[in-house]
């Protein structure tokens, strides 16, 4: 039931390990402090993070997890799967991580529920597992908690900004540039298509800000997400382009980071209506205006 992913070479756990808890589909500003926090002990630090649930669509896909968490100086992530884990007691949870791992530090938020009915709280954990358990105050923003759930509230209205702030970095997607239509190419506006991965939190459809780093360069570029109005598609997927940038990403894995919000999309009268609007766009990101 229980996968974990190395991230470093320093996730040995013979010698004990801070494990970090909670359903983490991503890392916003609360749950970095957590992260801070285990790493303090001086342990091999390894992240829990939940697949499925009663939110079936996540903030990162797995792989972007272990982009987040590589980078924040996790040392591994162990995946459950929520129906795995939702009926066990929270007995029964425990037993499964120390079985799995040598924990000498649980860290979570104060509001971190597990097992069955979310009947699992961090005083139960310290009884339980006699392991040390530190607790980490809950953030308020704006008088709001921040959670994921918020994050994906600022993200279905367009505010990705806000959403970056959330997360301490720009809100971002990995996939691999698929062959297309290749009409961006026939007006000027060569782009690298990606599929939004399934399962991930769709953000509201729009013309974006992004940026892309290849070979050595991040790149300013114009990103639509959503359909294809002009051309009557409606096939969901994300078209961008890369402000001076010349080759071939077909089958190249990129990752597309989402700066702005710059306009919603619209059916435009003609081929030329629609590159006079991408004309302004890249202007826009140029200067950023």
């Amino acid at each position: 039931m229980l996968k974990k992913v190395n991230l470093t070479e320093k996730s040995h756990t013979e010698s004990g390990v801070a494990m970090l808890l909670g359903g983490f589909d991503g890392l916003h500003v609360g749950h970095r402090l957590l992260v801070e926090q285990a790493k303090k002990s001086g342990l091999p630090v390894g992240i829990m993070t939940i697949v499925g649930g009663k939110d079936e669509e996540n903030l990162f896909t797995f792989e972007e997890r272990e982009d987040i968490f590589r980078r924040s100086g996790v040392d591994f992530v162990f995946e459950l799967p929520f129906e795995g884990i939702k009926d066990l007691s929270p007995q029964q949870f425990l037993q499964i991580l120390a079985k799995e791992f040598s924990p000498k530090l649980f860290v979570c938020g104060e509001d971190f529920r597990f097992g069955f009915q979310a009947q699992g709280t961090p005083e139960i954990i310290k009884e339980a597992t006699h392991v040390r358990v530190e607790i980490v105050p809950l953030v308020e923003i704006d008088g709001k908690k921040v959670s994921s759930t918020y994050v994906k509230e600022r993200l279905k209205k367009g505010e990705i900004e806000r959403a970056n702030e959330l997360l301490q970095e720009e809100f971002f997607l990995i996939g691999e540039v698929v062959q297309d239509r290749k009409v961006g190419r026939t007006m000027g506006f060569p782009t690298a298509n990606i599929l939004y991965p399934k399962g991930k939190f769709p953000l509201k459809k729009g013309v974006y800000e992004t940026r892309v780093f290849v070979d050595g360069k991040d790149y300013k570029g114009i990103t639509n997400y959503g359909a294809r109005p002009t051309f009557d598609d409606d096939t969901v997927l994300t078209e961008t382009y890369l402000d001076g940038f010349a080759g071939d990403l077909y089958g190249k894995t990129l990752k597309v980071r989402f700066v702005r919000y710059l306009r919603d999309i619209k059916k435009f009268t003609d081929v030329t209506a629609l590159k006079e609007q991408l004309q302004e766009d890249i202007v826009r990101v140029r200067e950023g205006k």
